[in-house]
């Protein structure tokens, strides 16, 4: 059994502090470690077959082939589809492969993008391998994934019909790479189905782990030719998309492009043509055929307007899905434009080092989930980031030098059960009057500030972005989904010209509409519950975990439970948290201090609970726990909420009561046990003070 997800977290965070998670240092995904793999496969001789995603139909899913074909597909090994496999056939080239049934042109448009960049290349598919000197059926390939480097294995059965590759194939039979790359992507995405459809934004992110920026081409920036020169330079992958016809099929137009298809830019070039400058753009189809008909194409009479070396340089006539088109031409017909590069060098003309820094965060309804800027009265509670921004500031008004960046992370293994939200994110400047604010800001100062920046729309895309220009001073970054309550991690990417230091801001939250709960010691009434504890107790004084249940739900809490009161499981935790004799009991001292935190915890309920339900939802547990004098950033705010709360986002009396008794224990073998900071236990002692209490 894998440890709990708590545990998981924790652990990945260690990790990628130790750098663990880099390329150089990938994590091995379901704990498969290539090198060991290979190492058995080895001394035992026997090729390598990968369980974790097997040679059989859960690995192609459903939808991509019909029954039929499905029953006939047979998995092969190269040795068994061509002659003489080789992994590379004389170097790689974006003309080595074709699309097959799956429909994964934005897939197969960034692998064409990629053969461009060969440093990238070798970082995604490591060229050693080969199906020479120790070949053993096994191949890895790494991928960027949501913040972290994964190295990926598999085998090398591949799926074939009558002997014939059924998704990608290569030109030359006898060339690898192009399939088991695809198949180590398919593994990723959770099957060869659900490489079906997407944007090549995703892949290309997922080749580079770099800095991603989208055009929309209807609305260009005035500055495209220069970009685009300049990231033909810098070693970056370029990909664009047309826009979809009136049906969900790749329609074929007159003039030659594929509606709702994805296209890779394999290059930039400025011609002049009777004695005018031209900007060209090369693009590439990844079926491999059909091709653009119009000015500038293959056949087009335009290239003897240029000079016989620029016509040698650029032109050719081959049905091999690249042809060239005017820039005005590519904005007309193409929708959207995606460049990814390793780092940000490309987005401007100086040379000067790029920051990045990265925050990760969680939306969760209740507690961290409060929409967009429409929804004034929640929309303080979603994750923000505070942002001190310094450095030398260029005082041209179209100088861009910031680049925020929200990646969506997705909850699901297979890619098409994930779901993308609508999200955005706006930037607010922290003006003088809340320098001292400690914790996260309230929703008085969204209603008295507008955003300095902010996404243009919320889109259902993995990742937004937006390039603008900050001056040096310090800001806060809130990003959101669109409608409120809704469920998703993030990573929030800071790319910057300046200097830039953050933090997530929700540590030390100080709420001043309901004061801190003070429990004043009362020998009176103590005494009085003294007596009734020796009424109600054993012949020893002392009372079970049955006992304190009935006292509990009939006595003390009588009128104030509304879900069937305290159940035997939750009396025996509260047993434990307040058994300083370790007897499985409680005494009389332990009883009332328990007794009066009950009441203590009551009252915080009735106070926080504004909307008088007699339960308590999310966001207004926020409240509560302050009231109750704990300070918790909203990341454990978010975890007591899914392990207290009720699916109807509501928590009861009982489950708060049963929280705070908890949370308020912890902290003090915490600080019992700590030296303040860390906190180390021997084996023994962690499972003594975990399985107890």
């Amino acid at each position: 059994m894998p440890p709990p997800g708590v545990c998981l977290n924790i652990m990945e965070a260690r990790h990628i502090q130790d750098g663990y998670g880099s390329l150089t240092n990938p994590y091995r995904e379901f704990g498969q470690d290539f090198q060991q793999l290979t190492d058995y496969c080895l001394s035992q001789r026997v090729k390598f077959l990968d369980e974790t995603f097997p040679p059989e139909r859960s690995s192609i899913g459903e939808g991509v082939l019909s029954p039929s074909d499905l029953a006939r597909v047979e998995w092969l090994r190269p040795a068994k589809i061509a002659p003489t496999p080789s992994f590379v056939v004389r170097g790689v080239s974006r003309f080595d492969f074709g699309q097959g049934t799956v429909g994964n042109c934005w897939f197969l448009a960034s692998i064409g993008a990629l053969t461009f960049q060969k440093n990238i290349f070798k970082q995604v598919v490591p060229l050693e391998q080969t199906f020479d000197q120790n070949y053993c059926g096994l191949f890895h390939f790494r991928f960027w994934r949501f913040g972290k480097w994964v190295d990926v294995v598999i085998d090398d059965k591949l799926p074939t019909i009558n002997g014939r590759l059924i998704f990608v194939r290569s030109q030359n039979q006898n060339e690898f790479w192009p399939a088991l790359l695809e198949k180590a992507y398919a593994k990723v995405c959770g099957s060869y189905t659900d490489m079906t459809a997407g944007t090549p934004s995703e892949a290309m992110m997922d080749f580079t782990g770099g800095v991603h920026i989208y055009i929309r081409l209807s609305e260009p920036p005035q500055n495209l030719w220069e970009l685009m020169c300049r990231a033909g330079k810098s070693g970056v992958l370029m990909c664009c998309g047309t826009d979809q016809g009136e049906t969900s099929s790749n329609t074929l137009s007159p003039n030659g492009l594929v509606l709702g298809h994805a296209y890779t830019v394999t290059g930039v070039m400025q011609l002049v043509s009777r004695g005018k400058p031209v900007n060209l753009v090369r693009l590439w189809n990844p079926w491999r055929t059909g091709e653009w008909i119009g000015d500038w194409s293959d056949r087009s009479p335009l290239w003897q307007t240029v000079s016989p070396q620029d016509r040698e340089k650029c032109h050719s006539v081959d049905d091999d899905g690249e042809f060239w088109m005017t820039l005005e031409d590519f904005c007309k017909l193409y929708s959207d434009l995606d460049i990814c590069g390793m780092d940000p060098s490309f987005l401007d003309e100086t040379s000067g080092p790029w920051k990045s820094s990265v925050y990760e965060g969680r939306w969760v309804p209740g507690t961290t989930a409060g929409g967009c800027m429409n929804h004034k009265e929640t929309f303080w509670t979603n994750p923000q980031f505070r942002v001190q921004i310094s450095g030398e500031y260029s005082e041209k008004a179209d100088d861009k030098n910031t680049l925020v960046s929200l990646m969506q992370k997705p909850d699901k293994r297979k890619r098409h059960l994930v779901k993308n939200l609508h999200v955005g994110f706006s930037i607010f400047e922290v003006t003088q009057q809340y320098k001292a604010q400690v914790g996260k800001f309230p929703a008085s100062f969204f209603s008295t500030h507008r955003p300095v920046a902010q996404t243009k729309i919320f889109m259902n895309a993995r990742e937004v972005m937006e390039f603008i220009r900050l001056k040096p001073g310090e800001y806060l970054i809130v990003p959101s989904t669109f409608k409120p309550n809704e469920s998703a991690s993030f990573l929030l990417t800071i790319h910057s010209k300046i200097e830039t230091h953050g933090f997530e801001n929700s540590r030390d939250y100080d709420n001043q509409m309901f004061e801190k709960t003070k429990r004043v010691k009362n020998s009176e009434e103590d005494e009085k519950k003294d007596i009734f504890f020796r009424q109600h107790s054993n012949k020893y004084e002392e009372v079970d975990p049955e006992q304190l249940q009935k006292i509990l739900n009939d006595q003390i809490l009588k009128g104030d439970l509304k879900s069937g009161g305290f159940s035997i499981d939750a009396c025996r935790s509260m047993v434990a948290l307040m058994d300083s004799s370790i007897t499985g009991r409680l005494n009389s001292k332990e009883f009332v201090r328990l007794w009066n935190k009950v009441v203590a915890f009551k009252d915080i309920f009735f106070r926080t609970d504004v909307s008088r339900t007699g339960t308590l939802s999310l966001s207004e547990l926020r409240n509560a726990i302050v009231a109750s004098g704990i300070k918790v950033n909203d990341e454990l705010l978010n975890l007591m909420a899914l392990r207290y709360g009720a699916s109807s986002g509501h928590m009861t009396l009982e489950s708060f009561i049963s929280l705070i008794l908890r949370l308020e224990c912890m902290c003090k073998v915490f600080q019992q046990l700590s030296d303040g900071k860390t906190m180390t236990l021997q084996e023994s002692e962690w499972m003594y003070v975990a399985m107890y209490t």
